[in-house]
């Protein structure tokens, strides 16, 4: 069984930083793309920026500039942000697109770290 927990969420005023955290542990072959997503009250979850294997990373407009993504080893990721502004208040999603050791692939969600930015 896989699991992905996170952690780093937090209250922060605006134009401070918070450090998001996601370790996959389990019975896992490979992981290939690893990312964040969020999704506010009332909102559709959304990509906030991913990172593949071989290191091709993506963001999201709204946090280009301010947020670094980045993996520590196969299974760990984390989420860098910086100049948090309040529409940046959300829960905090980390995904990973796994490898079983049978060669099944699989999507993976953590449980969420809610992120409060006060203005």
């Amino acid at each position: 069984q896989v699991q992905l927990v996170e952690s780093g969420g937090g209250l922060v005023q605006a134009g401070g930083s918070l450090r998001l955290s996601c370790v996959a542990s389990g019975n896992i072959f490979s992981i290939n793309a690893m990312g964040w997503y969020r999704q506010a009250p009332g909102k559709q979850r959304e990509l906030v920026a991913v990172i593949t294997s071989g290191g091709s990373i993506y963001y999201a407009d709204s946090v280009k500039g301010r947020f670094t993504i980045s993996r520590e080893n196969a299974k760990t990721v984390y989420l860098q942000m910086n100049s948090l502004k309040p529409e940046d208040t959300a829960a905090y999603y980390c995904n990973a697109e796994i490898r079983l050791p049978d060669n099944t692939k699989t999507s993976n969600w953590g449980q969420g770290t809610q992120v409060t930015v006060s203005s």
